[in-house]
């Protein structure tokens, strides 16, 4: 449903938001939260799950259990107890996969997403004279170009000559999908890997990942995707794409706390690739010969064996309860189809209430996004509006230089979080145009 037709089933009022709550599915899983309290006991307006996401009721009973596990066992808890900790981390693949569209053996998690994407570059960019180029989007996030940057310099390339970069036009913020596709046909030679965010986190924009995997494998680069913002968020089909590695985070969509494990997928195709080098480690050792403690490294076929160390359990035992609220909810089909109504709603609402006073420079296809919307006020200081919106007990975030980011995420925002926001903006706005009169 486009843009339009979708602003058609919307209506002004609070009476109308609490309708659509009534009506909404997923309603009941908003209490499976712990919602922010403003300093009068009231719940905050959270809109910052794409950077901080809510914590799950659930989470502290599953690391509580791993501490009694500790408490009760010790080392022997490895394996013993109710979640053994020696393969706990295959107890969140089933889940983690469905949510991107992996097989189980193409998904582990483990490290951070730059410890991760340092990883998978090892592996997958291989520069040669001819073909030694990583094309990133320009304004990425900046550990992603940080982390492009210098495993260029690492191979002895000039970063100015081997970081291509992809850029919207001028004057505008989107980048648009004939540009990349421009862009790889002409520098496609030359590029050795295709380094992408499935969700650009400054403006929200969903990149079409299917086709830039196929266009980039024509052109016989590698392609693989930063998941930060698109994992929990949007569909993901990364095996049937033909991605040949993602990598991502959990405190974002996922929920799973600040600074969580991050995950990874591998393509199933490369698990018996000999030629591939990678940074070996004990976890990523055949299981059956691991604790044989032999010096030649012998690699889990698929995702796993690009583990390093034992991971952090009590990490993993909040990422595993928030994959079982995604799995109660239905993973990702409901959870979308929820968030196109929610996030088309605020559209709609920041529309008619304010206008021209406010531009959303997130794509108004909802195929091209997903929850968050990236918002710019038009002769306001946005700094201030925002620092006003905190006061007031709406949570988003900011990002220079002028955008204020704000996600309603179906498992935990409802309808009328969305309404209550636009009325608090509008308030502010008309009190900051009074007083500056």
């Amino acid at each position: 449903m486009n843009a339009e037709a979708e602003a058609t089933r919307y209506r002004k009022g609070l009476d109308f938001a609490r309708q659509l709550d009534q009506r909404d599915p997923l309603a009941r899983f908003r209490d499976r939260f712990h919602i922010p309290k403003m300093e009068n006991g009231e719940d905050e307006i959270y809109l910052c799950g794409n950077s901080l996401g809510l914590q799950p009721r659930s989470a502290a009973d599953y690391v509580t259990t791993e501490l009694e596990s500790w408490q009760r066992l010790g080392v022997k808890g490895h394996f013993e107890g109710p979640f053994p900790w020696l393969p706990y981390h295959e107890l969140l693949a089933r889940n983690m996969a469905a949510l991107v569209g992996g097989e189980a053996t193409e998904v582990v998690t483990m490290n951070s997403l730059t410890a991760n994407l340092h990883l998978m570059m090892v592996s997958f960019y291989r520069p040669t004279n001819d073909r030694y180029k990583i094309l990133i989007e320009d304004h990425a996030f900046p550990s992603d170009h940080y982390a492009v940057e210098s495993q260029i310099k690492f191979h002895c390339y000039d970063p100015a000559q081997a970081m291509c970069l992809l850029r919207p036009r001028d004057g505008e913020e989107l980048i648009h999908d004939e540009d990349v596709r421009d862009l790889i046909e002409r520098e496609g030679e030359s590029i050795a890997l295709i380094m992408l965010p499935g969700v650009q986190y400054y403006t929200g924009q969903v990149f079409d990942m299917a086709e830039i995997t196929r266009l980039g494998h024509e052109k016989g680069c590698v392609v693989g995707f930063d998941l930060a913002h698109a994992v929990g968020n949007v569909p993901l089909q990364l095996h049937d794409w033909g991605a040949d590695f993602a990598v991502w985070c959990t405190y974002k969509y996922l929920n799973a706390g600040p600074g969580s494990v991050g995950g990874c997928f591998v393509h199933a195709r490369h698990d018996n690739d000999a030629a591939l080098p990678r940074f070996s480690g004990w976890w990523g050792h055949d299981k059956a010969t691991r604790f044989k403690m032999g010096p030649r490294f012998e690699p889990i076929p698929g995702a796993e064996g690009w583990q390093l160390s034992n991971p952090p359990i009590l990490s993993l035992a909040a990422i595993r309860a928030s994959l079982d609220v995604f799995a109660d909810a239905g993973h990702m089909a409901p959870l979308r189809e929820k968030s196109l109504r929610l996030t088309g709603y605020l559209e709609w609402l920041l529309r008619e209430e304010l206008g021209e006073t406010v531009v959303v420079i997130t794509p108004r296809d909802p195929d091209r996004r997903g929850c968050q919307l990236s918002l710019r006020l038009v002769g306001e200081s946005g700094k201030d509006i925002f620092g006003r919106l905190e006061k007031a007990g709406v949570t988003g975030d900011w990002r220079e230089p002028d955008v204020i980011r704000v996600a309603p995420v179906p498992l935990y925002n409802c309808f009328e979080d969305c309404y209550r926001f636009v009325e608090i903006l509008k308030a502010l706005l008309k009190d900051r145009s009074g007083s500056d009169s």
